[in-house]
């Protein structure tokens, strides 16, 4: 009980102090290791002379910042990969090498020397008692937890009858991990129930940093409406996902179905594992720059926000013509943002805004996510699509060229290659306006990268057909598709982010890249695994007594059966990252763009929606 209670102590500690105790314990070890190697060689008591102890205490002082870089304080220790054992070993190794020639071009060799056993031992000594006391410290405080700590982890809101009997059901079903309940109870601070420690409610957001919590699920189906709005809203504002379970009465009066209280997992959808970020391409181009993010307020760009905050930036621009979305972005953003957050409003295609906002903020990187993309309405639109899609896009990628901005990255899409619909189109334009910039960046010699991400379909963003079936299925049903072999390309929003901050660190200037996103998914078999993942049965010919049908409705004007990522997928080639791909450059010239850019302006003004169509194929194509 008492190395519970340790545990317990440990695992609440604020992660700096866990890493201001982890520095201090590998100087301590680091100093033993220096001078527990010259007791080995000399096979006695050693008492070092004035420059040995100086030569000694300077062990761990070169070996602290050699750990910080190689980002041994960074990892957390009960999420300690056995590989983590080679990146320890090389901070060790360039520590020795340092240490000794410390040593011999400062002359803290003593009288004697150094014995060239002595780095060797401290060598292996450093190894053995960093990386030992690293994977002791992982199997003594979380071994009885390690595998259930891999798993999903959620805290439980609310310590009563229907919290503990939650907590009974997640351990028999072996997949969740309930860490704590969470409770405004005083009396049951600091007691176990069912072996689950009860905490008070101000020390959530430290379990989540602690204890990695992804899940929190509300019990308390007694409160107000007031009350739990209030509370709902609290808990938003933290990084994990909240659920609330409804009462049992109303479920046994069938006023909630399965789909309700089961979200549809991620990797069941895409059929692969989701691409993991890395952290230096993340930190790369963000950290410590003034960021714009336009569309800010769509679904793809609020996620990119939620993403910047998190790197550091010195100032994120949100740039969005939507009021209602930008505004409560920016209060979302306030809430777990450091940085400074500034909201505006306007359109990408007002050029006296834009020059005024680069200007004013010193924007140093643009993400251009704003732009109409749900293909049917762009359909209907063709002139309003092509004024904001491709108008917009030449203006933004203008002014950024013009205000010195050093990485600019398009949000294209799939449908911009061998376009057959309206949106595709103005996203091809978009994707060749951006390498025209970028061509006359390097002309010039500014260093400017411009680059595009070109992704597939993004599951939850607006237009996904993800909502739209989570929609059907709460209502009963049926899912409508519009080809039985239809098939798309997925990824997730988190992914998407990702990509987008990611590709402004990989480009080399006025290319292309994508996300390797595996073999594209069946849109039939996607709506029929979603009914099943709600625990419902799919209606067909084979099972006429099932739950929910799904319907073929018929391809929409402009709507491809299956998309393609690369023009020419023998021409893609590998990035540095090895889930994201660099589509080959076409050699068609661009130079051509600004008259064709400027025709198109005419025609815009001239409201002829069947030239603009014409036109907007006729370049996209060649």
């Amino acid at each position: 009980m008492k190395l519970e209670n340790f545990r317990q102590r440990i695992a609440m500690m604020p992660r700096r102090y866990k890493q201001m105790l982890l520095v201090t314990f590998d100087m301590v070890v680091l100093t033993f290791a220096a001078w527990f190697s010259y007791v080995l060689r000399f096979n006695t008591l050693f008492m070092p002379n004035t420059e040995q102890a100086m030569l000694i205490i300077a062990a761990p002082l070169i070996a602290s910042p050699l750990f910080i870089r190689f980002g041994l304080y960074r990892a957390v220790i009960r999420y300690l990969p056995d590989k983590a054992i080679w990146t320890m070993i090389q901070a060790v190794t360039y520590a020795v090498l340092i240490w000794v020639a410390v040593a011999f071009l400062t002359q803290m060799t003593g009288a004697d020397g150094v014995p060239r056993a002595v780095p060797f031992l401290y060598w292996v000594l450093a190894i053995a008692l960093i990386c030992g006391s690293r994977f002791a410290a992982k199997w003594l405080l979380w071994s009885p937890l390690r595998e259930k700590l891999l798993s999903r982890q959620c805290l439980i809101f609310g310590a009563g009858d229907a919290g503990r009997q939650l907590a009974n059901a997640l351990r028999s079903q072996n997949e969740v991990f309930v860490a704590g309940f969470v409770d405004d109870d005083h009396s049951l601070h600091g007691m176990d129930i069912l072996g689950i420690r009860v905490y008070p409610t101000a020390q959530i957001e430290s379990l989540i940093d602690n204890f990695g919590i992804n899940e929190l699920i509300v019990t308390i189906s007694s409160l107000s409406g007031d009350k739990r709005r209030r509370l709902i809203g609290q808990l938003k504002s933290l990084n994990v996902k909240v659920r609330i379970l409804p009462a049992i009465s109303d479920l046994t009066a069938g006023k909630y179905i399965v789909s309700n209280l089961r979200d549809i997992d991620i990797d069941d959808l895409l059929g692969r594992s989701p691409v993991p970020a890395d952290p230096i391409l993340l930190d790369k181009t963000v950290e410590n720059r003034v960021v714009l993010v336009t569309g800010a307020g769509g679904s793809i760009g609020s996620e990119l926000c939620r993403t910047i905050v998190k790197l550091a930036p010195a100032k994120l621009v949100l740039f969005d013509v939507n009021e209602h979305s930008i505004y409560q972005l920016h209060r979302e953003l306030a809430a777990i943002g450091d940085c400074l957050i500034v909201p505006v409003l306007g359109s990408i295609s007002d050029e006296i805004l834009l020059r005024r906002v680069m200007e004013e903020h010193k924007v140093e990187n643009v993400y251009h996510c704003a732009a109409y993309k749900h293909v049917p309405l762009v359909e209907e639109n063709v002139v309003e699509g092509a004024r904001n899609n491709v108008i917009g896009t030449d203006v933004l990628a203008a002014v950024a060229r013009e205000a010195g901005v050093r990485n600019f990255v398009l949000i294209s899409s799939d449908k911009a290659v061998r376009p057959s619909n309206i949106m595709g189109a103005t996203k091809r334009w978009a994707e060749l306006i951006v390498r025209y910039h970028g061509d006359e960046a390097n002309k010039r010699g500014t260093g400017q990268i411009f680059t595009c991400v070109r992704f597939g379909n993004v599951i939850g963003s607006s237009g996904s057909v993800v909502p739209l079936f989570r929609e059907q299925i709460a209502h009963g049903g049926p899912l409508t598709v519009t080809h039985d072999e239809m098939t798309r390309y997925f990824m997730s929003v988190r992914e998407a982010a990702e990509l987008i901050i990611q590709a402004g660190a990989l480009s080399e200037g006025g290319d292309i890249l994508l996300l390797e996103m595996g073999e594209a998914v069946r849109i039939r078999d996607l709506a029929e695994n979603m009914i099943l993942l709600a625990g419902l049965s799919v209606k067909d010919a084979k099972n006429p007594d099932g739950d929910i049908e799904v319907v073929t409705i018929g391809i929409r004007d402009g709507e491809k059966l299956h998309e393609e990522l690369f023009y020419d997928p023998t021409g893609v080639s590998a990035t540095s990252h090895t889930k994201i791909l660099r589509a080959k450059r076409r050699t068609a010239s661009v130079e051509h763009l600004p008259s064709a850019v400027a025709e198109l302006r005419e025609l815009i003004v001239r409201q002829d929606a069947d030239a603009v169509r014409a036109l907007l194929f006729d370049q996209a194509s060649s």
